[in-house]
């Protein structure tokens, strides 16, 4: 793994420090696509945001750190051990470690993922 020196480099794609964003304007939704940025990413964590059109999903899949659905625009539909929860503009959900989870997107919607995983200190 590399060292980056943050005053010289910075992730492709992450947020400029100390300027303020609209976050729901960070990631575009394209036709028929799905779009996704990395906003920040550090040992601890990322902190991704997508863009789905309408009908794009993830399948149903698990990962080993807990991670934060919050909807920033439109409408998700989140699956979490079977159950499908409907969430809109505003509405967060925690999608545990090792439980099965998926997305779907009934309509255009943008969306960010915190993803925490534990450290080794913890």
């Amino acid at each position: 793994m590399s060292h980056h020196d943050a005053k010289t480099s910075k992730p492709a794609g992450a947020l400029p420090a100390a300027e303020v964003h609209k976050l729901s304007a960070t990631v575009e939704v394209a036709d028929g696509a799905i779009v996704s940025r990395t906003l920040m990413k550090t040992k601890g964590g990322t902190v991704t945001v997508f863009a789905f059109d309408e009908g794009q999903s993830l399948s149903e899949h698990t990962a080993p750190f807990d991670a934060l659905v919050q909807v920033l625009d439109g409408v998700l539909t989140v699956t979490i051990d079977g159950t499908e929860h409907s969430l809109k503009t505003g509405d967060v959900v925690l999608m545990p470690a090792d439980i099965p989870h998926g997305v779907i997107a009934p309509g255009k919607v943008t969306w960010m993922l915190v993803m925490l995983k534990a450290g080794a200190d913890d």
